[in-house]
């Protein structure tokens, strides 16, 4: 299975990346390292959430009505002339919902990495959370899972599709790292000493910290 990291090397994902910038007024590369960084963390949210029989049910219960996929259906639509505050508003609530109080760390870490301002990568997130429930509930269709049973295996099967065991490992950690992080505002602090062994202020270096990190799990550039 292709991991949700691939989408944004494709046709489909170049039109996100290109719709999602316009939408928040950033340059496409930037919001392509964005969303690399945010997709995995919003999903491996995603899927500790589905580890519960609730959690899963009520994930299950989403991308069977609402987030069926078919957002996907008319990108050009929902770009063309501005995401409706609608679709936001729903972003938003899927954030609050899957991130709880880690939104702001997640996002601050982001933002430092990156060198988009948090507000810039707030609104990036508020965009492409209802395009990552569209993709996950497109899965489930073409995957036929049927049941909230499946939803956690769904998850774990785009998180690591295309990547050796090491990769998968490294990535989980990252995940678990950024997620689990204290709330003092400081999560690239936290995590460096664990995974990345240098840059602990995260300042921004596609080349090196957090963002090597992420180009080497994920095959990125």
């Amino acid at each position: 299975m292709s991991g949700i990291l691939d989408l944004l090397n494709s046709d489909l994902g170049k039109q996100i990346i290109g719709g999602v910038s316009n939408e928040v007024g950033q340059d496409q590369n930037k919001t392509a390292s964005v969303l690399s960084m945010a997709l995995p963390v919003l999903m491996g949210a995603m899927k500790r959430n589905a580890s519960s029989p609730e959690g899963a049910e009520g994930l299950n219960r989403a991308l069977e009505s609402k987030h069926n996929g078919s957002i996907l259906d008319n990108l050009g639509s929902l770009f063309g002339g501005g995401v409706d505050q609608e679709v936001k508003d729903d972003g938003d609530g899927i954030l609050g919902h899957v991130l709880g109080d880690r939104r702001q760390n997640v996002e601050n870490a982001i933002s430092k990495q990156s060198g988009m301002d948090a507000s810039s990568i707030g609104n990036i997130l508020k965009v492409a959370a209802p395009i990552l429930m569209g993709v996950l509930g497109k899965q489930k269709q073409q995957q036929n899972v049927q049941s909230s049973g499946g939803i956690g295996d769904l998850l774990g099967g785009l998180l690591g599709g295309g990547q050796n065991q090491q990769q998968q490992q490294g990535q989980q950690g990252f995940i678990e790292a950024i997620l689990d992080a204290d709330n003092d505002g400081s999560v690239i602090d936290d995590i460096a000493g664990m995974f990345l062994g240098g840059d602990k202020k995260g300042n921004g270096n596609s080349g090196g910290g957090l963002g090597g990190l992420l180009g080497g799990l994920f095959g990125g550039k």
